[in-house]
């Protein structure tokens, strides 16, 4: 923060009035808002001199080619710091995001027009943004290539797909990775790609849309972009937006190249497969790895935007096809109903499993221990049994322990339920653990469940055995 303070000093030849701190992206950058004697400005504190050096190197180009990017201002000696100018607050996304939560946009809107205009200022980026830019400068490396693409093929492998719990063969899907990586890498390109070309990532001052957070860019492909920014999951567009800002794109792409429209939708829809998984990836590792609750909502509409993709199936790579078909109808990547009910989702599991995720992104619920519940499953006649067998619920009701402790749970659960209704929440989660999840955890969660759907008609109830890959409503 000193050493910001200190350019601006340096370049302002004033005092800083005001430091403010902003909200960053994903990466370990740090943000702030500098005032004083009326001139305001971005300061940037990056962790990565190379990474630096990209953004103040592309950022210099870009301006000089017309393209609207934040001016630099000062760099600091160490190119550790550097001074931008202050967009203001209105991020693109944000308009989205506000028009989503009222409706929708509108084929007639101002947003809607925005979003083309945006979309129609990409090839101007990626060919005159390419032309005499020095590649090498790239953060971390200068082009798009195959040891770049079967990274984040993997990086979806590793983090969201083994976290999913879905069984698969690894032989046969590195094959299909391979044949995709091919497939991909078809056509040499000089072009810019952005890489993180998306409404998050576009200021609008006066209503022209500025671009922002290009240090990750390299040399690549058209469509990566186009991919990146139309089928950004989270944004959720309709499908006449999503027709609407690919026609501005490729009106715009007219004035560089001759566009043939067949063979430019067909390469398109491999790269928003590729983008599709690479986003995967980073929600699974931040949300389903590290917990973080904004990228574990974000899970159901990316996975909804799988599933619309795979209605046309990728016959090219038939096993990567089987599993992400497979994977999309997990159930717990399901998108909540929006009808406003509570829905109170009530889970077994085993311990020696891990502790289930709220996939709301709301936290909190109930997590109960049953492990100190005498264990059927240590005696033989009932290891290949379940909590919902008779047998089993014999086992478990004869001492009646298991009955004295769900009376307390129910104490606890149906006062949390009514308030939950009463002030119009739409989820909870109730966990049953014990060691293997099978005997007590299933037989607890049966009984709750029940009892909830009974005693309360008005909410959903979801009753979710993981272990024995259960999920219905009750």
């Amino acid at each position: 923060m000193k050493d910001l303070e200190a350019l601006y000093r340096q370049c302002t030849g004033s005092e800083p009035r005001q430091v403010t701190a902003l909200t960053g992206s994903a990466s370990n950058r740090q943000y702030v808002r500098i005032t004083g004697s009326g001139y305001s400005c971005i300061g940037v504190t990056g962790t990565d001199r190379l990474e630096n050096n990209a953004f103040v190197t592309i950022a210099r180009h870009f301006r000089s080619k017309g393209i609207p990017v934040p001016e630099l201002i000062a760099v600091s000696e160490d190119g550790m710091s550097y001074l931008q100018e202050d967009l203001g607050d209105a991020i693109l996304y944000d308009m989205v995001a506000g028009a989503g939560k009222n409706g929708g946009i509108e084929e007639d809107s101002s947003l809607a027009d925005l979003l083309c205009r945006t979309m129609s200022m990409l090839p101007k980026i990626q060919f005159e943004g390419a032309d005499g830019l020095d590649f090498s400068v790239c953060y971390p490396q200068p082009s798009f290539d195959r040891r770049m693409i079967l990274f984040d093929l993997n990086y979806f492998k590793y983090c969201f797909l083994k976290p999913s719990g879905l069984e698969f063969n690894e032989v046969r899907l590195q094959d299909d990775f391979e044949r995709f990586a091919d497939d991909l890498l078809q056509e040499d390109s000089d072009t810019f790609l952005y890489r993180d070309f998306n409404a998050r990532n576009v200021m609008v001052k006066d209503g022209v849309p500025y671009f922002i957070d290009f240090q990750g860019g390299r040399r690549g492909p058209i469509y990566y972009d186009v991919a990146s920014f139309v089928w950004q999951a989270r944004a959720c567009y309709p499908q006449w937006l999503k027709e609407r800002m690919l026609e501005s794109y490729l009106s715009a792409l007219g004035q560089y190249i001759e566009v043939d429209r067949l063979y430019f939708n067909e390469r398109l829809r491999l790269f928003v497969l590729f983008r599709t998984l690479q986003v995967l990836g980073a929600y699974g590792f931040r949300g389903l790895v590290e917990n973080k609750a904004r990228f574990v909502v974000s899970i159901p509409p990316a996975i909804n935007a799988l599933k619309e993709l795979l209605s046309v199936p990728f016959d090219a790579y038939p096993y990567l096809n089987e599993v992400l078909g497979l994977m999309a109808d997990i159930p717990k990547f399901s998108a909540a109903p929006s009808d406003g009910k509570l829905e109170v989702k009530v889970m077994s599991f085993s311990y020696k499993k891990g502790v289930p995720q709220d996939m709301s992104g709301n936290g909190g619920g109930y997590l109960f221990d049953c492990r100190s519940i005498h264990n059927p499953g240590r005696y033989e006649p009932y290891k290949q049994l379940t909590g919902m067998d008779e047998p089993v619920i014999r086992f478990l009701e004869d001492d009646g322990e298991i009955i004295r402790y769900l009376e307390h749970i129910y104490a606890i659960i149906d006062p949390h339920v009514e308030t939950y209704s009463r002030r119009g929440f739409t989820d909870l989660m109730v966990g049953f653990g014990c060691t293997g999840g099978q005997h007590r955890s299933v037989y607890c969660a049966e009984h709750l469940a029940h009892h909830l759907a009974e005693k309360y008609p008005d909410i959903r109830v979801r009753l979710i055995h993981r272990e024995q890959k259960i999920d219905k409503i009750l």
